[in-house]
């Protein structure tokens, strides 16, 4: 895929490339923004920009693809392309801004590198974001046309029919496409995007998992409310919680994400901590809805069992699953949760089986230590799947 020549000169400046990147698309952002700030209107997220985790996102990306086509020169990351397709279809990307990002981007790479920036150099980098940018653009066409969505346009209004206030920090929307006509396909463990109008006029995205059966007309979406606590509160999660109420009107995405429910039979294990525990309840819904008897361990940690979101929907879905059983953990009051154990995860003492199917959603810091919790325990890497909100700072992962 990637030329031999290209591929020496990338191996040689790969090093200081990636120690450059984060420089880079600061600079690309800032640049691109300043000349198109239309773009912070409804497509990228000002609070994700604020605290650099959209630019981390993105140098996390290209070092991850530039390393895996050198790596494995006949073969291309699918799984990591395929977590950003999905979330560019999502928010609405269409193909001629990959011309828009790469004008602003070589032009940051030139800035930064100065002389070791050669032709040659910039030539070869070249190939590779171009290689990433067809393989997305293929992807995202195919995506488009599955969902039967034009580019650009994966926008249709909802109806809110219920508000439920699940915890004090998190509340549930239960939606009906407002035109009456069915609810687009979606599978378990999928997320839709959320797009508000801001107080300053200004439109936001939000990605929020689907938290109810797949399958239905009415879907559910569940919304932590994101406190400062010394940083910027979630400013689309707290208009929600105090603006959105039964009979208004929500614009919501088709659901799109590429962490679904597998159709084996294999043991499954659902593993999340905080909101993470959303498509966990979903897949939980579809394997009830679908009289699964499927064994499913669930595990999850939380700060207590108040703050448990959906807590009572998930053991009765267990309770109806001949199969499953369901193992919290929770930092203080475990004792109001009988069976349940106090403090953080520990997976140690439990017996999965090697072959189990893992789905893993939470903060970062959980994710990574349960992961290698699951691997000295025998799970294989392939076998564990996972769910980021937000940008996926994991990436380099996604090719392990």
């Amino acid at each position: 895929m990637l030329s031999a020549e290209s591929a020496a000169l990338i191996r040689a400046t790969l090093p200081a490339v990636g120690g450059a990147l984060d420089e880079i698309t600061t600079r690309f952002y800032a640049t691109m923004f300043a000349e198109h700030p239309e773009l912070l209107d409804g497509m990228f997220n000002r609070g994700n920009q604020a605290s650099g985790a959209q630019r981390r996102a993105l140098a996390g990306s290209i070092a991850a693809f530039a390393g895996s086509l050198l790596a494995e020169p006949g073969t291309r990351p699918d799984a990591l392309l395929a977590r950003i397709a999905h979330k560019h279809v999502a928010v609405g990307v269409t193909d001629d801004q990959y011309t828009l990002v790469h004008k602003y981007l070589f032009a940051a790479i030139t800035d930064v590198l100065g002389e070791a920036d050669t032709p040659d150099v910039a030539a070869a980098w070249d190939e590779v974001y171009w290689l990433m940018a067809g393989a997305l653009i293929a992807q995202e066409a195919r995506l488009c046309l599955e969902a039967q969505v034009r580019p650009g346009h994966p926008w249709r209004q909802w109806t809110v029919v219920e508000r439920r206030d699940e915890t004090a920090d998190t509340v549930s929307f239960l939606l009906r496409p407002s035109d009456g006509a069915p609810a687009p396909r979606a599978r378990a463990g999928q997320y839709v995007s959320v797009r508000v109008r801001m107080p300053d006029g200004v439109h936001q995205l939000r990605q929020y998992s689907l938290s109810s059966a797949p399958g239905d007309q009415v879907r559910r979406i569940t919304v932590k409310r994101v406190r400062g606590n010394g940083a910027p509160e979630g400013e689309v999660s707290n208009l929600l919680h105090r603006t959105l109420e039964a009979g208004d009107e929500l614009t919501l995405s088709v659901p799109f994400g590429d962490v679904v429910l597998d159709e084996t039979d294999a043991p499954l294990a659902l593993v999340s901590a905080g909101i993470g525990c959303t498509p966990m309840v979903s897949m939980l819904e579809h394997l009830a809805g679908e009289t699964s008897a499927r064994s499913v361990t669930v595990l999850h940690a939380d700060r207590s069992p108040a703050d448990h979101a959906l807590r009572a929907d998930t053991k009765r879905l267990v309770d109806a699953l001949p199969e499953a059983r369901a193992q919290f953990w929770y930092e203080r009051d475990a004792a109001e949760e009988p069976g349940s154990r106090t403090g953080l995860m520990e997976l140690d003492a439990l017996e999965l089986p090697a072959d189990a199917s893992v789905y893993l959603c939470g903060p970062l810091s959980f994710m990574r230590e349960v992961r290698s919790q699951l691997l000295r325990g025998g799970i294989p890497a392939r076998n564990v799947r996972y769910e980021v909100f937000g940008p996926d700072l994991w990436l380099a992962d996604a090719t392990a």
